[in-house]
Protein backbone atom coordinates (compact mmCIF):
# COMPACT_ATOMS: atom_id res chain seq x y z
CA UNK A 1 0.00 0.00 0.00
CA UNK A 2 0.97 3.75 -1.06
CA UNK A 3 2.34 4.82 2.87
CA UNK A 4 0.79 8.56 2.07
CA UNK A 5 -2.27 6.98 2.33
CA UNK A 6 -1.49 6.96 6.52
CA UNK A 7 -0.39 10.32 6.63
CA UNK A 8 -1.93 13.24 8.64
CA UNK A 9 -0.97 16.67 9.88
CA UNK A 10 0.03 16.82 13.37
CA UNK A 11 0.28 19.95 15.39
CA UNK A 12 3.21 20.52 17.75
CA UNK A 13 1.07 21.41 20.51
CA UNK A 14 -0.60 18.08 20.53
CA UNK A 15 2.65 16.41 21.28
CA UNK A 16 2.73 15.28 24.78
CA UNK A 17 6.21 16.05 26.41
CA UNK A 18 4.56 14.85 30.40
CA UNK A 19 1.85 12.53 31.53
CA UNK A 20 -1.39 13.59 33.19
CA UNK A 21 -2.44 12.97 37.06
CA UNK A 22 -3.74 10.51 37.89
CA UNK A 23 -2.57 8.63 35.60
CA UNK A 24 -6.64 7.26 34.78
CA UNK A 25 -7.41 10.80 34.47
CA UNK A 26 -6.02 10.98 30.79
CA UNK A 27 -8.63 11.23 27.93
CA UNK A 28 -10.07 8.08 25.95
CA UNK A 29 -11.51 8.44 22.64
CA UNK A 30 -14.21 5.70 21.87
CA UNK A 31 -14.19 4.38 18.25
CA UNK A 32 -16.63 1.84 17.69
CA UNK A 33 -17.62 1.10 13.87
CA UNK A 34 -17.95 5.02 12.89
CA UNK A 35 -19.58 6.03 16.04
CA UNK A 36 -16.71 8.01 18.10
CA UNK A 37 -17.22 9.23 21.58
CA UNK A 38 -15.20 10.88 23.96
CA UNK A 39 -14.23 9.51 27.58
CA UNK A 40 -11.82 9.43 30.17
CA UNK A 41 -9.19 6.19 30.88
CA UNK A 42 -11.44 6.17 34.03
CA UNK A 43 -14.32 5.28 32.22
CA UNK A 44 -13.04 2.08 30.86
CA UNK A 45 -15.27 -0.28 32.95
CA UNK A 46 -18.26 0.95 31.59
CA UNK A 47 -16.98 -0.06 28.27
CA UNK A 48 -16.18 -3.25 29.09
CA UNK A 49 -18.50 -6.12 29.52
CA UNK A 50 -17.91 -8.76 32.34
CA UNK A 51 -16.31 -11.97 31.01
CA UNK A 52 -14.40 -9.62 28.61
CA UNK A 53 -10.13 -10.20 28.93
CA UNK A 54 -7.47 -7.10 29.06
CA UNK A 55 -3.98 -8.71 28.04
CA UNK A 56 -1.37 -7.01 29.52
CA UNK A 57 2.25 -6.65 28.44
CA UNK A 58 4.13 -6.75 31.60
CA UNK A 59 7.74 -5.68 30.30
CA UNK A 60 9.64 -3.44 32.57
CA UNK A 61 11.67 -0.48 30.88
CA UNK A 62 15.51 -0.47 31.23
CA UNK A 63 17.31 3.09 31.83
CA UNK A 64 18.62 2.21 28.45
CA UNK A 65 19.67 5.85 27.21
CA UNK A 66 23.69 6.27 28.33
CA UNK A 67 25.81 8.45 28.28
CA UNK A 68 29.70 6.97 27.80
CA UNK A 69 33.38 8.43 26.94
CA UNK A 70 35.78 7.25 24.35
CA UNK A 71 38.89 7.79 25.54
CA UNK A 72 41.38 10.03 23.33
CA UNK A 73 43.15 7.91 20.67
CA UNK A 74 46.67 7.22 20.99
CA UNK A 75 47.34 7.91 17.22
CA UNK A 76 45.00 10.21 15.43
CA UNK A 77 44.64 13.55 17.81
CA UNK A 78 42.22 14.95 19.52
CA UNK A 79 40.56 14.13 23.22
CA UNK A 80 38.20 12.40 25.15
CA UNK A 81 34.90 12.00 23.22
CA UNK A 82 31.08 11.73 24.98
CA UNK A 83 28.79 9.35 22.97
CA UNK A 84 25.04 9.07 23.71
CA UNK A 85 24.33 5.42 23.35
CA UNK A 86 20.63 4.13 23.14
CA UNK A 87 20.71 -0.08 23.76
CA UNK A 88 18.18 -1.05 21.54
CA UNK A 89 18.22 -4.74 21.15
CA UNK A 90 19.31 -7.63 23.60
CA UNK A 91 22.24 -9.95 21.77
CA UNK A 92 23.32 -11.72 24.84
CA UNK A 93 24.06 -11.83 28.38
CA UNK A 94 26.98 -9.38 27.72
CA UNK A 95 26.06 -7.87 24.43
CA UNK A 96 23.64 -4.82 23.38
CA UNK A 97 22.62 -3.71 20.32
CA UNK A 98 22.74 0.30 20.16
CA UNK A 99 22.38 3.62 18.38
CA UNK A 100 25.09 5.77 19.10
CA UNK A 101 25.50 9.44 18.40
CA UNK A 102 27.76 11.14 16.82
CA UNK A 103 28.49 7.49 15.68
CA UNK A 104 31.63 8.81 13.30
CA UNK A 105 33.67 9.38 16.52
CA UNK A 106 33.33 5.69 17.23
CA UNK A 107 35.54 2.99 15.48
CA UNK A 108 35.51 -1.31 15.51
CA UNK A 109 37.93 -1.89 18.46
CA UNK A 110 37.01 1.14 20.52
CA UNK A 111 36.16 0.85 24.33
CA UNK A 112 33.86 3.42 25.60
CA UNK A 113 33.25 3.74 29.40
CA UNK A 114 30.03 4.36 30.94
CA UNK A 115 30.91 4.34 34.67
CA UNK A 116 33.43 3.17 37.08
CA UNK A 117 33.48 0.17 36.66
CA UNK A 118 31.42 -0.40 33.33
CA UNK A 119 33.17 -0.60 30.27
CA UNK A 120 32.46 -1.63 26.69
CA UNK A 121 34.09 -2.72 23.81
CA UNK A 122 33.02 -1.57 20.10
CA UNK A 123 32.72 -5.24 18.12
CA UNK A 124 30.65 -3.76 15.33
CA UNK A 125 29.10 -1.30 13.35
CA UNK A 126 27.13 0.05 10.86
CA UNK A 127 25.88 3.58 10.53
CA UNK A 128 24.83 4.81 13.51
CA UNK A 129 23.98 1.35 15.02
CA UNK A 130 27.35 -0.34 17.03
CA UNK A 131 27.20 -3.87 18.60
CA UNK A 132 28.52 -3.34 22.27
CA UNK A 133 30.22 -6.35 24.29
CA UNK A 134 30.11 -4.88 27.90
CA UNK A 135 32.68 -5.69 30.80
CA UNK A 136 29.90 -6.76 33.16
CA UNK A 137 27.03 -9.78 32.16
CA UNK A 138 23.67 -10.90 33.36
CA UNK A 139 22.53 -9.64 35.99
CA UNK A 140 25.44 -7.80 37.16
CA UNK A 141 25.48 -5.78 34.05
CA UNK A 142 21.61 -4.85 34.43
CA UNK A 143 21.79 -3.48 37.32
CA UNK A 144 25.14 -1.55 36.20
CA UNK A 145 22.93 -0.35 33.27
CA UNK A 146 19.88 0.84 36.05
CA UNK A 147 22.62 3.16 38.25
CA UNK A 148 24.41 4.86 35.12
CA UNK A 149 21.22 4.89 32.52
CA UNK A 150 18.32 7.23 32.15
CA UNK A 151 15.02 6.70 30.79
CA UNK A 152 15.10 6.25 27.47
CA UNK A 153 12.21 8.56 26.11
CA UNK A 154 11.04 8.67 22.54
CA UNK A 155 13.43 10.70 20.27
CA UNK A 156 10.12 13.24 19.76
CA UNK A 157 10.20 14.24 23.67
CA UNK A 158 13.77 13.85 23.78
CA UNK A 159 14.47 16.38 21.54
CA UNK A 160 12.53 18.87 23.53
CA UNK A 161 13.73 18.15 27.41
CA UNK A 162 16.18 15.71 29.07
CA UNK A 163 14.63 12.92 31.08
CA UNK A 164 14.41 13.44 34.72
CA UNK A 165 13.89 12.13 38.18
CA UNK A 166 9.84 11.92 37.30
CA UNK A 167 10.28 9.59 34.15
CA UNK A 168 11.75 7.13 35.99
CA UNK A 169 7.90 6.59 37.58
CA UNK A 170 5.92 8.05 35.02
CA UNK A 171 7.77 5.89 32.36
CA UNK A 172 6.94 2.87 33.94
CA UNK A 173 3.38 0.59 34.40
CA UNK A 174 2.50 -0.32 37.62
CA UNK A 175 2.40 -3.76 36.76
CA UNK A 176 5.71 -4.37 34.86
CA UNK A 177 8.05 -7.28 36.05
CA UNK A 178 10.05 -8.72 33.54
CA UNK A 179 13.07 -6.31 32.57
CA UNK A 180 14.09 -6.09 28.63
CA UNK A 181 12.08 -3.13 26.94
CA UNK A 182 14.14 0.25 25.71
CA UNK A 183 10.54 1.98 25.53
CA UNK A 184 7.57 1.41 27.33
CA UNK A 185 4.33 -0.44 26.02
CA UNK A 186 2.53 2.86 26.34
CA UNK A 187 -0.81 2.25 26.11
CA UNK A 188 -0.34 0.60 29.87
CA UNK A 189 1.09 3.78 31.35
CA UNK A 190 -3.02 4.96 31.94
CA UNK A 191 -3.79 1.82 34.33
CA UNK A 192 -3.48 2.77 38.27
CA UNK A 193 -4.37 -0.23 40.82
CA UNK A 194 -7.18 1.40 41.67
CA UNK A 195 -8.53 1.33 38.01
CA UNK A 196 -7.24 -2.58 38.07
CA UNK A 197 -9.38 -3.08 41.28
CA UNK A 198 -12.74 -1.56 39.63
CA UNK A 199 -12.17 -3.79 36.46
CA UNK A 200 -11.71 -6.68 38.14
CA UNK A 201 -14.77 -5.68 40.60
CA UNK A 202 -17.17 -5.51 36.91
CA UNK A 203 -16.37 -8.95 36.07
CA UNK A 204 -13.46 -8.00 33.28
CA UNK A 205 -10.80 -10.62 33.61
CA UNK A 206 -6.97 -10.00 32.80
CA UNK A 207 -4.11 -12.27 31.07
CA UNK A 208 -0.21 -10.90 31.31
CA UNK A 209 2.36 -11.65 28.91
CA UNK A 210 5.90 -10.32 27.72
CA UNK A 211 6.99 -8.30 24.48
CA UNK A 212 10.00 -6.55 25.00
CA UNK A 213 9.35 -3.48 23.01
CA UNK A 214 12.78 -2.34 20.60
CA UNK A 215 13.40 1.26 19.71
CA UNK A 216 12.36 0.04 16.14
CA UNK A 217 9.15 1.00 17.22
CA UNK A 218 9.95 4.53 16.83
CA UNK A 219 11.55 4.47 12.99
CA UNK A 220 10.16 5.98 10.59
CA UNK A 221 8.64 3.92 7.61
CA UNK A 222 10.88 5.72 4.15
CA UNK A 223 9.70 3.15 1.40
CA UNK A 224 7.33 4.57 -0.36
CA UNK A 225 5.14 1.26 -0.32
CA UNK A 226 4.27 -0.88 2.56
CA UNK A 227 5.59 -3.87 0.40
CA UNK A 228 9.17 -2.41 0.90
CA UNK A 229 9.19 -1.91 4.87
CA UNK A 230 10.97 -4.05 6.67
CA UNK A 231 10.30 -4.59 10.71
CA UNK A 232 12.69 -4.90 12.90
CA UNK A 233 12.33 -8.07 15.23
CA UNK A 234 11.01 -8.07 19.50
CA UNK A 235 10.93 -10.98 21.61
CA UNK A 236 7.86 -12.05 23.07
CA UNK A 237 6.92 -15.14 25.73
CA UNK A 238 3.14 -15.93 26.23
CA UNK A 239 2.97 -18.61 28.88
CA UNK A 240 0.14 -21.57 28.38
CA UNK A 241 -1.41 -20.47 31.58
CA UNK A 242 -2.05 -16.86 29.90
CA UNK A 243 -2.81 -18.84 26.60
CA UNK A 244 -5.21 -20.78 28.38
CA UNK A 245 -6.79 -18.30 30.02
CA UNK A 246 -7.42 -16.00 26.65
CA UNK A 247 -8.73 -18.85 24.65
CA UNK A 248 -11.18 -19.75 27.78
CA UNK A 249 -12.34 -15.97 27.92
CA UNK A 250 -13.43 -16.17 23.30
CA UNK A 251 -14.64 -19.75 23.67
CA UNK A 252 -16.85 -18.11 26.93
CA UNK A 253 -17.69 -14.86 24.70
CA UNK A 254 -15.79 -12.78 25.73
CA UNK A 255 -13.98 -10.21 23.81
CA UNK A 256 -9.92 -9.94 23.76
CA UNK A 257 -8.84 -6.42 24.24
CA UNK A 258 -5.08 -5.66 23.75
CA UNK A 259 -3.77 -3.07 25.92
CA UNK A 260 -0.97 -1.69 23.31
CA UNK A 261 -0.24 -2.60 19.99
CA UNK A 262 2.71 -4.12 21.66
CA UNK A 263 0.54 -6.97 23.66
CA UNK A 264 -1.67 -7.20 19.52
CA UNK A 265 1.24 -8.07 17.62
CA UNK A 266 1.99 -10.93 20.51
CA UNK A 267 -1.32 -12.08 20.21
CA UNK A 268 -1.37 -12.57 16.72
CA UNK A 269 2.00 -13.53 16.03
CA UNK A 270 0.77 -16.50 18.43
CA UNK A 271 -2.45 -17.19 17.08
CA UNK A 272 -2.67 -20.23 15.17
CA UNK A 273 -6.53 -21.03 13.51
CA UNK A 274 -7.87 -19.19 15.94
CA UNK A 275 -6.38 -20.07 18.56
CA UNK A 276 -3.81 -18.47 20.90
CA UNK A 277 -0.81 -21.32 21.64
CA UNK A 278 1.67 -20.37 24.28
CA UNK A 279 5.44 -19.15 22.53
CA UNK A 280 8.51 -17.51 23.05
CA UNK A 281 10.50 -16.25 20.31
CA UNK A 282 11.04 -12.88 18.07
CA UNK A 283 7.85 -11.60 16.10
CA UNK A 284 8.62 -8.88 13.32
CA UNK A 285 4.83 -8.82 12.30
CA UNK A 286 4.21 -6.42 10.58
CA UNK A 287 0.16 -5.97 10.26
CA UNK A 288 -1.34 -3.67 7.51
CA UNK A 289 -4.82 -2.94 6.35
CA UNK A 290 -5.88 -6.26 4.66
CA UNK A 291 -4.52 -8.65 7.95
CA UNK A 292 -6.99 -10.99 9.17
CA UNK A 293 -7.11 -10.50 13.06
CA UNK A 294 -7.26 -13.98 14.53
CA UNK A 295 -7.32 -13.40 18.46
CA UNK A 296 -8.09 -9.85 19.10
CA UNK A 297 -11.37 -8.13 19.22
CA UNK A 298 -10.32 -4.69 20.13
CA UNK A 299 -7.14 -2.58 21.39
CA UNK A 300 -6.38 0.14 23.93
CA UNK A 301 -3.63 2.13 22.31
CA UNK A 302 -2.32 5.73 22.61
CA UNK A 303 -2.02 7.55 19.61
CA UNK A 304 0.69 7.71 16.88
CA UNK A 305 2.89 9.12 14.38
CA UNK A 306 2.00 9.97 10.98
CA UNK A 307 2.72 7.46 8.27
CA UNK A 308 4.23 4.80 11.32
CA UNK A 309 3.62 1.55 11.30
CA UNK A 310 1.28 1.83 14.39
CA UNK A 311 -0.91 3.54 13.05
CA UNK A 312 -1.32 1.63 10.06
CA UNK A 313 -1.87 -0.98 12.49
CA UNK A 314 -4.71 0.57 14.23
CA UNK A 315 -6.03 1.44 10.32
CA UNK A 316 -5.99 -2.35 9.88
CA UNK A 317 -7.98 -3.22 13.07
CA UNK A 318 -10.81 -0.37 12.59
CA UNK A 319 -10.58 0.60 9.28
CA UNK A 320 -7.95 3.58 7.64
CA UNK A 321 -10.85 5.94 6.94
CA UNK A 322 -12.38 5.67 10.45
CA UNK A 323 -8.99 6.41 12.22
CA UNK A 324 -8.41 8.95 9.68
CA UNK A 325 -11.54 10.43 11.40
CA UNK A 326 -11.05 9.63 14.47
CA UNK A 327 -7.86 11.35 14.53
CA UNK A 328 -9.20 14.64 13.15
CA UNK A 329 -11.69 14.59 15.72
CA UNK A 330 -8.78 13.74 18.33
CA UNK A 331 -6.88 16.80 16.55
CA UNK A 332 -9.60 19.24 17.32
CA UNK A 333 -10.63 18.09 20.24
CA UNK A 334 -7.31 18.84 21.60
CA UNK A 335 -6.09 15.10 22.61
CA UNK A 336 -2.70 14.89 23.81
CA UNK A 337 -0.59 12.37 21.20
CA UNK A 338 1.98 10.19 21.81
CA UNK A 339 3.89 7.99 24.61
CA UNK A 340 2.72 10.66 27.20
CA UNK A 341 -0.60 11.23 25.58
CA UNK A 342 -4.50 10.48 25.85
CA UNK A 343 -5.62 7.43 25.15
CA UNK A 344 -8.12 5.35 22.30
CA UNK A 345 -10.52 2.48 22.99
CA UNK A 346 -10.77 1.04 19.05
CA UNK A 347 -12.87 -1.98 17.97
CA UNK A 348 -12.36 -4.35 15.21
CA UNK A 349 -14.30 -3.99 12.12
CA UNK A 350 -16.34 -6.97 11.59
Amino acid sequence: MDVSLFDFDLPERAIALRPVSPRDSAKMLHVEGRHITDHHVSDLPDLLRAGDILVLNETKVLRAALTAIRPARAHGGGGDVTVDINLHKHVSATTWLAFARPAKRLKVGDVVRFSGDLTAKITAKADAEVTLEFSKSGDALERAIQACGAAPLPPYIARKRAADAADFEDYQTVFARDMGSVAAPTAGLHFTPELLALLTSKGVKFAKLTLHVGAGTFLPVKSDNTDDHIMHSEYFDISANAAATINAARIAGGRVIAVGTTALRALESASVDGLLRAQARETDIFITPGYKFQIVDGVMTNFHLPKSTLFMLVSALAGREVMQRAYGHAITHDYRFYSYGDSSLLWRVK
